[in-house]
């Protein structure tokens, strides 16, 4: 189920953004990126902040290994990230 608002409830600047993205990747926004747009405050920016701590913060692999490990359970669930 697609959520009508992410779809159309975001401020111009977003919607400017998204309709470049468009136009560069010649396919539509990804759903994720629609809801990191659709309330940044509350779920965009904690989100990305926890992502970003993940695939860069210490570990034991590299981040490349980590990319790699988050591209491949991607691929297996048929998402394109």
């Amino acid at each position: 189920m697609r959520i009508k608002a992410l779809e159309h409830q975001h401020p111009l600047k977003v919607k400017l953004k998204f309709a470049l993205m468009r136009l560069m990747n010649g396919r539509p926004v990804p759903d994720v990126m629609r809801a990191l747009h659709y309330r940044q405050k509350r779920f965009g920016e904690p989100f990305s902040a926890w992502l970003q701590a993940v695939l860069r913060g210490p570990s034991d692999w590299s981040v490349g290994e980590r990319e790699l490990f988050a591209s491949f359970v991607s691929n297996l669930n048929r998402c394109r990230f």
